[in-house]
């Protein structure tokens, strides 16, 4: 049996190739390497450089590959820029879904796993936020991943495919051994951001509001580090192939963080200062968003290993430090710190 891993060349999608792969799946990927990369796959691992909404593609790694169930990362997850560029995450995320669902139902895979995100529920009447909570998304980026969960749901009834949809909330950290992690140039996540700042990549960070009524003015947010995130990934397939019903399941801690404690985290476990600039908010951003992740504990076998920010922090720096050392070498790094 073979997973199909689209996107797996990506940040999630990688960390979740290699747990699986650890695990003794045999795994196949699809990926267009827009901002993945291939020496992030695991070795013996195959690649297919191309679009996951390429049926002929797809039908063709089903067939030569003996695909049984399909993970699906590949598309577009920038909030700001679904805000300018809409059509562009509907073709990435919700068109090309509707092919890859297409082309699993012709070649007759039926389990199916969706990344999809906490931005379906928009700003939420209740937190934590459990997954009966309205959906009411606040950017593109939102609505195609609300409008892909949808077409899931109806396949699912018209063809008999069982799937999981993890609702992602803000995805953090690297592999623990720091083999891999968050290396897409100018990525836009908060601790991504903090620790290239802390190693003196970047002359300061943003951040954007500092009004809302929060205890410090500026977002919440539940962090959950990437490899517990891809350890949810597999136990998800499990689940899937012991006959575990569809589920819909938030994938956070049930724990909140603002902005500006998560940039104090990053300021401790470096021992760096770094510029802070304040700045208005950003249309499309949630004030607060905490997972209730009650429903994943008891409908998967999973139990997270790092649900804590400065861990997540550790990590997400250990990385960050490795890869400036590749591109600029250990001088430069001792020199950009200390500027």
């Amino acid at each position: 049996m073979t997973v199909l891993v689209t996107g797996g060349a990506g940040y999630i999608g990688s960390h979740t190739v290699l747990a699986l792969a650890e695990a003794g799946e045999n795994v196949v990927v699809i990926d267009d390497l827009s901002t993945g990369f291939s020496a992030h796959l695991p070795e013996g691992v195959p690649l297919f450089i191309g679009d996951a909404g390429d049926e002929n593609l797809v039908e063709g790694v089903i067939s030569q590959h003996h695909v049984e169930s399909i993970v699906h990362f590949a598309g577009s997850v920038v909030v700001p820029d679904s805000m300018r560029d809409p059509l562009g995450y509907y073709r990435n995320n919700t068109m090309t879904t509707r092919s890859l669902l297409n082309a699993a139902v012709k070649s007759g895979v039926n389990r199916f796993i969706f990344s999809s995100t906490a931005a379906v529920y928009g700003n939420p009447d209740h937190v934590p936020v459990p997954e009966e909570a309205p959906t009411r998304p606040l950017s593109p980026y939102g609505f195609s991943k609300l409008m892909s969960e949808i077409m899931l749901h109806d396949a699912a009834s018209a063809y008999g495919m069982r799937f999981v949809v993890l609702r992602y909330f803000n995805v953090a950290g690297a592999d623990p051994q720091a083999r891999i992690g968050l290396a897409t140039v100018g990525a836009t996540h908060l601790l991504k951001i903090a620790v290239e700042a802390a190693t003196g990549q970047r002359a300061k960070i943003d951040v954007y509001g500092t009004d809302y009524p929060t205890p410090d003015g500026s977002c919440i947010r539940d962090f959950i580090h990437v490899t517990d995130l891809a350890e949810a990934h597999r136990s998800a397939l499990a689940h899937l192939r012991g006959g575990g019903a569809s589920a819909t399941l938030n994938c956070g801690y049930g724990r909140g963080y603002s902005v500006l404690e998560t940039i104090d985290a990053v300021r401790r476990v470096s021992g760096r200062s770094f510029a802070v600039q304040y700045a208005p908010r950003r249309p499309g951003d949630i004030m607060t968003m905490v997972a209730d992740a009650n429903r994943i504990r008891t409908v998967l076998d999973w139990k997270p290993r790092y649900d804590n920010l400065e861990t997540i922090a550790a990590h997400a720096l250990a990385w960050e430090e490795k890869l400036f050392r590749e591109r600029h070498g250990e001088i430069e790094i001792r020199q950009a710190a200390s500027a």
